[in-house]
């Protein structure tokens, strides 16, 4: 293991972990250390867990070890096309998902789709819900992965901050 690699896993390991599987992630590891200072990271669990904090995660990344230049997320190669994968989600979604969460005046939407990345938006009751998270990572996501072979992960592009009536505010946490 080069330098830069070992000093990426200590700061992983140290300041990152705990937020990454706190969010869905059962590990994330330095998959490669460019000679460039480039870190390519995988993560174990919910890989859509840690896309919504990658930019967090470079920053404090990039403070911690100087060499560090950029840091992207390794996924599988998706076995659906972009347009076939957010299609199929959507349907899911409308005939799974939407029809349970609409008992809490919610609704969610896959945004777009790329790389085997479903990116979805929470809205009504579900946006700003302190239990959004869960839903997602505990409801959502493992749902579409087992009936989408294709799926790398799924990243929540909600801005939760903007709900003005979640059905559980955060006050109720």
């Amino acid at each position: 293991m080069s330098d830069l690699a070992a000093a990426v896993t200590a700061a992983l390991t140290h300041s990152i972990l705990p937020s990454a599987i706190a969010r869905g992630a059962t590990a994330v590891r330095v998959a490669a250390a460019g000679e460039d200072g480039v870190i390519t990271l995988e993560a174990d669990g919910s890989p859509g867990a840690v896309l919504p904090i990658l930019g967090r995660i470079e920053a404090q990344l990039r403070a911690a070890v100087p060499g560090v230049t950029a840091v992207r997320l390794a996924g599988p190669v998706p076995a659906a096309g972009p347009g076939d994968l957010g299609a199929a989600a959507q349907r899911i979604l409308d005939a799974e998902v939407n029809p349970s969460i609409a008992a809490h005046r919610g609704h969610v939407t896959a945004v777009s789709a790329d790389g085997g990345w479903v990116r979805i938006r929470l809205e009504g009751g579900c946006q700003g819900c302190s239990l959004a998270e869960v839903t997602v990572r505990q409801g959502i996501e493992p749902l579409l992965r087992a009936r989408l072979p294709g799926l790398t992960g799924v990243a929540d592009v909600t801005d939760h901050e903007a709900g003005t009536d979640p059905f559980f505010s955060p006050e109720k946490r």
